[in-house]
């Protein structure tokens, strides 16, 4: 689909917030051009990204939402530490967490990277590895200032492959 095309059927949906999101679509030749025409076509416009591209042109209209990869994913060697510095107070950086080991790292590169201070910070489960409610054990033990999410289209759509 074309820039032209996806925003033609943005606006028959008639949603005033867009998330591009899926895998990576920074990946995505346009997605810059889309992200910028979504904002100047007055969407509250956002962008989830894993992490791995630069985010620093982005259109600073666009709120970011980083996802920075634990260890348990296998792809923390992916994260993009620089795209931390890019956050804003409107913007978030999501942990998903398989274990705790994952929390341990998670809390430590927000502290490090002082993301608690400076963007939303989201701890979410991975879905059958870690009960939200253990999640939630260790953040309140903590007393960490981070918001519990869990996947909504794992809860919503549980027997979905791939993406939805």
């Amino acid at each position: 689909m074309t820039v032209d095309e996806i925003l033609a059927r943005v606006a028959g949906l008639k949603c005033p917030r867009v998330e591009v999101t899926g895998g990576e679509p920074l990946a995505q030749p346009a997605a810059l051009e889309l992200l910028a025409r979504l904002c100047e076509s007055e969407y509250e416009t956002m962008l989830e990204t894993n992490g791995s591209i630069d985010v620093t042109d982005v259109d600073g209209r666009v709120m970011k939402v980083i996802d920075v990869k634990c260890p348990a994913s296998g792809e923390s060697d992916a994260n993009l530490w620089a795209n931390l510095q890019a956050l804003g107070p409107r913007d978030e950086v999501k942990f998903v967490i398989a274990d705790r080991e994952d929390y341990d790292y998670a809390r430590e590169i927000a502290a490090l990277h002082k993301l608690i201070e400076r963007c939303g910070v989201i701890f979410s489960p991975v879905v059958d590895e870690l009960p939200a409610s253990r999640l939630a054990e260790w953040i309140i033990a903590d007393r960490l200032d981070v918001r519990l999410g869990v996947q909504l289209h794992k809860v919503i759509w549980p027997d979905a492959e791939g993406g939805v």
